[in-house]
Order: structure tokens, then sequence, then C-alpha cells
């Protein structure tokens, strides 16, 4: 598994650890026995309903419709995800960690018939391996790539903070943050605290609020607080 590092426009560093080639591979093969389940279920719904075999339009609306669009309505709808990809711990982001929009979703579904459905899935292993960012044709030209969450489970204990059993999280944004950018901030945050520094710790939150492009309620002192819980909490999960 590769990592490469994003700068963002707040000078903030973020590590995506890039999904493997054979991680990738195996996930579109559990996508793909689904899809193979769901056909033999269709048509033997359709034989058991005694559709005569001249409604061509049935078939397509029922079969070939849902297969066509099986990645697409599922990374668009399950927020990168597909049931393959989510099976091991994969997702679609774009190249600065943030959620695709549907026009990215869109383009890296059309060019699978390139990627993938023409060529096999050779031009897309090889892509994959030449880009060093996980990318196969259709993410780069959407600005996506496929990220391995599972490094999430080892993370080491000091970037966390003690949250409470019946804790609820208010940034599920904080996902998109490393391990090594939650150790920055609260670093940043301690120091600043330990100096009563809060012009820092003003300016902190500020760019972590647009990193993770919400807008906090609360003063900074409490928001990068909040933050900090929140990363534990969905870490620790």
């Amino acid at each position: 598994m590769d990592n490469f590092q994003i700068e963002t426009a707040q000078n903030i560093s973020i590590t995506q650890n890039v999904a493997g080639v054979g991680e990738r591979i195996l996930a579109y093969l559990i996508d793909l026995v689904i899809m193979i389940i769901y056909v033999v279920f269709s048509l033997l719904m359709l034989a058991g309903l005694d559709v005569p075999g001249d409604q061509e339009w049935l078939f397509v609306t029922v079969i070939f419709l849902p297969l066509l669009l099986y990645f697409l309505l599922w990374e668009t709808l399950w927020n990168g995800r597909s049931p393959g990809k989510a099976a091991l711990d994969l997702r679609v982001v774009k190249l600065d960690g943030s959620k695709p929009a549907f026009s990215n979703y869109l383009v890296r579904w059309l060019l699978r018939i390139v990627d993938i459905s023409i060529t096999s899935g050779s031009v897309a292993v090889v892509t994959i391996l030449l880009t060093g960012r996980g990318q196969r044709l259709g993410d780069l030209a959407a600005g996506t790539t496929v990220i391995s969450e599972k490094s999430r489970v080892g993370l080491d204990r000091t970037v966390l903070v003690n949250v409470p059993e019946d804790y609820k999280p208010q940034y599920p944004q904080v996902t998109m943050l490393s391990d090594l950018d939650v150790q920055e901030i609260k670093e940043i945050y301690r120091e600043s605290l330990e100096n009563s520094n809060y012009r820092v710790i003003a300016k902190l939150s500020s760019k972590v609020s647009d990193l993770l492009q919400v807008t906090p309620e609360e003063k900074p002192l409490q928001f990068i607080k909040t933050v900090l819980k929140d990363y534990s909490y969905y870490t620790q999960q």
C-alpha cells in the first residue's frame, strides 16, 4: 500500500493511504459476484412470473440497467463505496481527501468502459501501478483515487483523547483527517493553551474548519476540543 501527501490551501498535509491493486481487484470480484447473484435471482423471478421472452423492455429495466448503473449508483449514494469496497474498507475520494461530487463519480464511471470493460481491467491495473496515487484513467480524469481506511485501526494512541461512552460526535468530516493531521493539531492546540496564546488557537480553528468545510458554532477553543474528541470517537469504533 502506497501513501502520498496532499498540501491543502490551509497548509495542512493530508496523508492518503492508497488502496493496493490486489485490494481493488478483490473488491471488484465481490461486486461481480453480487451482480451475478442479482442476475440469477432476477431471471428466476421473471421466469416465475411467466414473462414472455419478447418483453425486451422489461429485461432491460430489471436486469441491464441496474448492472449498467451498479457502480455509479452505489458510489454516489454510499459515499464512495460499493459493497465490494465496503467489505475491504475502501473508498473513492478526491485527491484532497474530500467527498467527490456526482460529476466526479460520473466521469470515473464513464471511463470504466476503457479501463475495465473493453480491456478486461488491464488498462486500469497498468495505470494504477504507474501513477503512484492509485489512479486508473477514470480517476485521473475525475481527480479521484481509491483509499484504504484499514490503517485507522492501528492508530497511535497519542493522537486520541478520552471520550465518554455516550459521546455524540458533531463533525463526521473529521474522518478525512489522518492521524498525522490530528497529532499536529493536538500539539499546536496544547502548546498554545499552555502559553495562553489564544490567537494561534483561533487561527488553528479557522484552518481546521476550512479544511473540514464546516461552520463551527462553538468558540475556537471548544471547536478544536470537539474535533479531537470526534476524531477519537470515530477511530475507536
